[in-house]
């Protein structure tokens, strides 16, 4: 029974995790109030982030959030490197209260998402 439960212990996090849904992110992100937040390690942020974002390394998301974000139905997006961190990110978010959090995933995916596309510069033969 120890071993259950120390194995339900360990999966439990992982199988909770918030799913990645990017385009919801992105309708999210055109929201007047929509907060971006980078939960990446301040060196990952220091090397690149979104226009906007502003850094809270997941595991420092319980602790500092309310600053950032204290009311709780403020829409916010999360990213990170892989979507793994942000999704943690998002379930400690829901479970202090926030109604509106997405996952955005990605911080390179969704960087090329929220990128401009400037159509002369793509067209070789114009």
């Amino acid at each position: 029974m120890r071993h259950l439960l120390l194995s339900l212990a360990l999966i439990l996090p992982f199988a909770q995790a918030g799913e990645i849904d990017q385009s919801a992110a992105l309708r999210t992100l055109v929201l007047p109030d929509t907060v971006l937040i980078d939960v990446r390690s301040a060196d990952e942020f220091a090397s690149g982030a979104l226009p906007g974002a502003q850094l809270i390394p997941h595991d420092q998301i319980g602790a500092r959030i309310a600053a950032v974000v204290p009311d709780k139905n403020t829409p916010v997006v999360l990213y990170c490197r892989s979507g793994r961190r942000s999704s943690q990110a998002q379930d400690e978010l829901r479970a202090l209260g926030y109604t509106q959090v997405m996952n955005a995933g990605a911080y390179e995916q969704l960087k090329l998402a929220t990128t401009p596309r400037d159509k002369e510069a793509a067209c070789v033969d114009c």
